[in-house]
């Protein structure tokens, strides 16, 4: 639908247009609840609508003359637009012209020189006053001061100007009256008109009697627009009967004429000749009036005036134009199929085919282009998008005319999804496998989990918490031995571990995005303690207190080898850290006993004589193998008495009956070997999991 309203200009803001509800037969509520807009072509909000009275009013000043110059009818172009469905109205304002500038001269003073022999009728142009109002508002009438030589004509343009010029009617005598005083009335056609003024001084001088003559009055040619550069227009011819300079003619373009004609033409002084030097422009002037001046040599000199009117064809060399009326450079994702991204006008300057304007756009986008009506279109989502598979759209509006050939025009619209929370986090392994050597530092970070959210922004802002897994000892909480970042995912220990006491953990990490509502997942997480060699042998057979030895009693008829007594140790840790070895360190006489390595037995490997010592001190070392190897010691003192033993196992060991050590010796073997081997098919499988 199209309304059209017509105002004068100068309105103060807030006044009234039209009311559309009552125009369009509408309720006023319903306009309202339809998100009534408005939408302008120009680039200033001139008009503003009320939804709750349907009255459309002025928001800001408007100049008739600064919006369309001397066009004798001006409109400002509205849309309004409601939804609900969606519906567009055209609104037409015409923009009338009140007499609110006088008509201005260029100048307050005017001095003419003209000879005194001037014709009678001859004309003396004069430069014409400017009223930017069209209509009757405009330029209507010259007045001329009362005097005896001069009368008043106006000559009116094809355009519509008046150009004054004045008329000799009476022949003038410098000899009696040298300088003439006239004053030259503007006046418009407004009520109450208005009207400016300018003062001719004319000079009276003597000489050259005979202004040069055009063979023609004026002179017509047509071109093309955007003709070449030094384009011949037309040839001009003019005469004077006087001889000598005061015969000798020069062409020029007359100061009527305005700078931007001047920077379009320019004529050769001697021959007369016209030719384009500027762009000619269809869409700028379709026709052109030159105002052109011969004058002669003589002293003073005399001119003559004529008028050239060139006319402009148009040919198709304006590509159309693509302005955004609405736009938005931002979709949510889940918009539904047919919502509306932006409102595109188009328009070219051409004529005719040449002006008509196609729009379209590429079919490979999840977009197309709704033909609303003419010179406007709508361009809206085809299909469902998803910002994770694409996130941003570079949509080219293409926009062609029907010239001979065309032209086309290319806009890109670049459009970004604004995402959703529409998936979960992911982690990057379903779970994770971690070996963490015991007596680890307070704080160390043990493993680093990581997961992904594709989703951008607020909704893949990830935080990570630690949960007991099921399944485990509900008196075993990760929370008292382990923290997680909430942001990077890394699991730190808050204590060291003991793998004496614990050998392995089991929980799970769970990771949350910040999208309303939230979405989580979850990973598991092993960790496994590696032993340490943190843990010395313990010496358990024979015992002692400490800083004191340990004394044994032979008989010096003990038969070599014999067997005197075995030290017995064990050690808190695993594998080979719990692996020992037993090692005579120093002894009184090292020639005289021995130890097996790996039993930790003290055998006499020689027969007593009378010759040596009654008394032995041995320094027995058990030494594990863990890397570096930890180790303890034990003293041994060996007394040699007729009463003693052939074979004794120490002073702590005569109250035992003489089975009891092999059996705990025994014991102490089978138990170190099931350690060792359970140890070594743990590491075992632990390492084939991990490869």
């Amino acid at each position: 639908a199209q309304i059209r309203y017509s105002i004068p200009e100068e309105l103060t803001r807030g006044a009234f247009v039209g009311n559309i509800a009552k125009d369009l037969g509408t309720d006023v509520a319903k306009l309202a609840a339809a998100n009534l807009q408005v939408l302008s072509d120009s680039d200033s909000q001139y008009f503003s609508v009320n939804v709750n009275t349907g009255v459309i009013m002025v928001s800001e000043r408007i100049d008739r003359e600064q919006l369309c110059g001397q066009n004798p009818r001006c409109f400002l172009h509205l849309k309004l637009a409601i939804e609900n469905p969606v519906e567009f109205y055209r609104i037409e304002v015409e923009i009338l012209d009140i007499n609110d500038n006088p008509p201005a001269f260029p100048s307050d003073e005017v001095s003419l020189r003209i000879y005194e022999l001037a014709s009678l009728g001859a004309r003396f142009p004069i430069q014409p006053a400017q009223d930017p109002d069209v209509g009757t508002n405009t330029l209507q009438t010259y007045h001329l001061s009362a005097n005896e030589n001069f009368n008043l004509n106006v000559k009116a343009r094809t355009d519509g100007g008046k150009f004054p010029e004045l008329v000799l009617e009476r022949a003038l005598d410098r000899e009696l009256r040298a300088f003439h005083q006239l004053v030259l009335t503007a006046e418009d056609g407004g009520s109450p008109p208005k009207s400016s003024k300018t003062r001719i001084t004319i000079q009276v001088l003597d000489a050259n009697d005979n202004h040069p003559v055009f063979d023609r009055p004026s002179y017509g040619a047509r071109l093309v627009e955007n003709s070449p550069l030094g384009t011949l227009v037309v040839k001009l011819n003019a005469t004077d009967v006087d001889e000598g300079p005061n015969g000798d003619i020069r062409y020029s373009l007359s100061s009527h004429n305005s700078a931007a004609l001047r920077q379009i033409f320019a004529i050769d002084e001697q021959t007369g000749e016209i030719r384009v030097q500027g762009n000619l422009d269809f869409e700028e002037a379709t026709v052109y009036e030159i105002e052109v001046e011969a004058k002669d040599m003589g002293s003073p000199t005399m001119e003559e005036h004529c008028s050239v009117v060139v006319e402009i064809t148009d040919v198709n060399d304006n590509a159309p134009e693509v302005i955004l009326t609405s736009f938005s450079s931002s979709l949510s994702e889940d918009a539904p199929p047919g919502t509306v991204v932006a409102v595109i006008h188009v328009k070219d300057k051409d004529s005719g085919d040449q002006g008509k304007v196609q729009c379209y756009v590429s079919p490979d986008l999840p977009f197309q282009l709704r033909k609303d009506y003419e010179h406007q279109y709508s361009l809206l989502t085809s299909t469902r998008l998803d910002r994770e598979y694409i996130a941003y759209y570079n949509v080219t509006i293409s926009a062609s005319d029907l010239g001979r050939p065309p032209l086309s025009r290319h806009t890109i619209l670049p459009i970004a999804l604004a995402d959703v929370n529409d998936n979960a986090p992911q982690f990057e392994q379903a779970s994770y496998e971690v070996l963490v050597a015991e007596n680890n530092a307070v704080g160390s970070v043990l493993v680093t989990v990581s997961a992904a959210d594709p989703d951008s922004d607020q909704n893949s802002r990830l935080s990570y918490t630690i949960l007991r897994a099921g399944g485990t000892d509900p008196g075993l909480d990760p929370t008292r031995y382990l923290s997680i970042h909430p942001t990077s995912g890394q699991v730190s220990a808050k204590f060291p571990f003991d793998y004496e006491q614990t050998t392995y953990l089991q929980f799970h990490v769970e990771v949350s995005d910040g999208g309303s509502p939230a979405l989580r997942n979850r990973t598991l997480v092993h960790i496994f303690i590696v032993d340490q060699n943190d843990n010395a042998p313990q010496v358990h057979f024979p015992r002692a207190g400490e800083d004191s030895a340990i004394q044994l009693r032979i008989s010096p008829f003990t038969t070599p080898p014999a067997l005197i007594t075995k030290v017995v140790a064990i050690d808190a840790d695993s594998g080979l850290n719990a692996w020992l070895s037993y090692h005579l360190a120093e002894a009184t006489d090292p020639g005289l006993f021995s130890v097996t390595l790996r039993s930790g037995e003290i055998w006499i490997t020689r027969a007593l004589q009378e010759t040596d010592a009654s008394a032995y001190e041995l320094l027995v070392v058990v030494r594990d193998a863990g890397e570096p190897p930890l180790s303890t010691a034990v003293t041994l003192v060996v007394l040699v008495e007729e009463k003693g033993p052939e074979a004794l196992q120490g002073s702590e060991a005569r109250a035992t009956d003489g089975g009891g050590l092999p059996t705990i010796t025994l014991y102490l073997i089978v138990s170190l070997v099931l350690i060792s081997t359970i140890s070594l098919v743990g590491l075992v499988t632990l390492g084939v999991r991990c490869l």
